[in-house]
């Protein structure tokens, strides 16, 4: 199928999936079950693209692949954590903020959430249009790139689960393993995710896919952006620095994102 009529697909799919998540919580009063239900459809995305484009087949497959195991861990970790729980605290300050219009704006912020995904998935869309497969070299890049993403983002979802699984840990900083290094070590290697279908795209020709080779650079830099000046650092560095001690020292010794060697505690 041609690439706009498959994106007009996905788009159309999304907005029906986050149109009823939106209904679900006018009942659950959960909007938080938007996280999994995210990653589970835009891993989706990524299979209806090796489904229905008319790239190289093996450069489809790994896109395909790839979308979906990274869609299925984070979905799952992301359900465990919501399903069940109170309202994660980012959208219960948004529902008590926006009061009497808190069901329309919360409808919007999911139409937005669409948006987000749709651009997104630029990463699994122009790499599945390439016509010719990619170099081995580039293949290998990309695989390797894409393992150690997967692999670092679900050690340090286990890293914080087991600490906070301590009652000895409550209230505390999470210091453990990767989280020693960086203060969000998950958010780091979710950005690093989608890096790894950029090799993908190298040397897809002139034509075609390849025109839009540069696009590829746009997830990688909107889900960073994301994370570290809209919903992820921001909100969840506000509510800690409030409930755990020493969280302050945290921030100053630690690296906010990519892995460091912490500087000296006072």
């Amino acid at each position: 199928m041609p690439l706009l009529t498959v994106a007009a697909i996905a788009l159309a799919a999304l907005l029906a999936v986050f149109a009823a998540v939106w209904a679900w919580q006018l009942r659950s009063r959960n909007a938080g079950m938007i996280d999994p239900i995210w990653a589970f459809s835009l891993g989706g995305v990524a299979v209806l693209y090796a489904a229905l484009a008319n790239g190289d087949p093996h450069t489809r497959l790994i896109v395909g692949i790839g979308g979906i195991v990274w869609g299925a861990r984070l979905g799952a970790h992301l359900w465990r954590r919501n399903s069940g729980h109170a309202e994660d605290p980012r959208y219960r300050k948004l529902r008590d903020k926006w009061g009497e219009v808190a069901n329309r704006n919360m409808f919007l912020f999911f139409l937005l959430q669409v948006v987000i995904s749709m651009l997104l998935s630029i990463a699994f869309l122009i790499p599945a249009y390439r016509a010719t497969p990619p170099a081995p070299a580039w293949v290998a890049l990309a695989t390797l790139i894409w393992a150690a993403s997967i692999a670092g983002e679900a050690l340090a979802d286990r890293q914080l689960r087991d600490f906070k699984a301590d009652p000895e840990n409550h209230g505390q900083v999470c210091r453990a393993g990767l989280w020693r290094y960086s203060r969000h070590p998950n958010y780091f290697f979710e950005c690093v995710h989608w890096v790894a279908y950029i090799p993908l795209a190298v040397g897809s020709g002139p034509g075609g896919a390849g025109a839009w080779f540069w696009a590829m650079l746009l997830p990688p830099v909107l889900m960073a952006w994301l994370l570290m000046r809209v919903s992820g650092v921001p909100m969840v560095e506000a509510e800690s620095a409030k409930k755990r001690a020493g969280y302050a020292d945290y921030m100053r010794t630690t690296s906010a994102l990519i892995p460091w060697p912490p500087r000296p505690r006072t």
